[in-house]
């Protein structure tokens, strides 16, 4: 006769059905934390919160947007959580854009990561082996290390200039780009509403400028070589990161004028997104101010400058929808080749 205390006290049978029903929750919920972008991470997040409550009681109570683009005086969960900014269409077309890329993101991203940055780094590497001899084999220190970052950094900062500015300025791109640009509020999840055309560009650009750097320093010290980090993030990113959210945030956060000649900060990012034309094809690069001067697209906006967020008023109306910025460029080309003729790069037409 079987213990009826030990059957009793066993743990149940589960069948491989029932186990797969039952982790399929936490399968989902790791597959879509993965993916969650980073301005919406919890410690990115928290960040961003902790800078928009100190410049909501400095300018109290002033220096955020509204969904028309007019800096206004609110309240405290107001100036942090817009309603007019987050129930706005545009803010529900960001989510189905990001879910869109993030699906059909492992068809590519891996191949072009694991192609374009070997690839650049291996060539720099045989290209300096080629015209310099031998590695020189260099003591690694932390001065090194840091250098590294900040090279690497100016490599992806002058690529995405090249990239983005070349989608301003090149009508087939900017078909892919104005998705983006189509935009009529800046939430944090703006930064990933982009056309599924666009990730793999992005994508390459960015294998190619760390493979560039990647490929430089592995030479000059036999391939041993870290960047400088802070929590296991490359030094630089990290500072820049701290504030980076605030690109695609209504509240205005500021440096002082000189600093903004170096480095970009996030309310000059909103001159960029704005259709009036003194703002047109304004501030490229990522991170530094220092492309943009030398090629003469710098623009230092000041303090609560209008700057009405979109593609204007004349277009704004063919990109409001989901699928409407999911087949815009497609309608775009068809339309380019049926008139034999492009149209104009950038924002649409509008006075200031």
């Amino acid at each position: 006769m079987a213990d009826n205390s030990t059957a009793s006290n066993a743990e149940p049978i589960v069948g491989p059905f029932t186990d797969m029903v039952q982790q399929f929750p936490t399968a989902v919920w790791n597959a879509i934390a993965s993916n969650i972008p980073g301005d919406l991470h919890w410690d990115r997040i928290l960040i961003t919160l902790f800078f928009a409550i100190l410049i909501f009681f400095y300018y109290q109570g002033r220096g955020s947007k509204g969904a028309d683009g007019y800096e206004r005086k609110v309240g405290i969960l107001q100036f942090l959580l817009p309603v007019d900014i987050y129930t706005h269409v545009s803010a529900r077309v960001d989510i189905w854009l990001w879910v869109l890329e993030r699906v059909l993101r492992p068809f590519w991203v891996v191949a072009l990561f694991a192609t374009v940055g070997p690839y650049t780094e291996q060539s720099v590497i045989a290209g300096l082996e080629f015209l310099l001899g031998a590695t020189p084999a260099l003591e690694t220190n932390f001065i090194w290390m840091l250098l590294y970052a900040l090279v690497s950094l100016l490599c992806y900062d002058f690529i995405f200039y090249v990239i983005h500015y070349t989608m301003h300025k090149t009508p087939a791109l900017w078909a892919i780009h104005k998705i983006h640009h189509s935009a009529e509020v800046l939430t944090p999840l703006t930064r990933s509403r982009e056309h599924f055309l666009a990730g793999p560009i992005w994508a390459a650009g960015s294998a190619l400028s760390f493979g560039f750097a990647a490929g430089l320093f592995a030479y000059l010290f036999d391939g041993g070589i870290t960047q400088a980090t802070l929590f296991n993030v490359g030094f630089f990113s990290f500072l820049f990161g701290l504030t980076g959210a605030f690109r695609h945030y209504h509240v205005q956060f500021r440096y002082p004028r000189w600093l903004e000649k170096w480095i970009q900060s996030p309310a000059m990012h909103h001159t960029h997104h704005s259709y009036l034309r003194k703002h047109w094809d304004t501030n490229m690069a990522a991170v530094t101010s220092i492309y943009d001067r030398m090629f003469g697209t710098l623009y230092i906006p000041e303090q609560d400058e209008y700057t009405p967020w979109g593609i204007g008023p004349e277009t704004q109306h063919e990109y409001r929808t989901f699928w409407q910025n999911t087949i815009g460029p497609f309608r775009d080309w068809y339309k380019m080749i049926a008139s034999g003729s492009s149209p104009q790069a950038g924002a649409a037409p509008e006075s200031d």
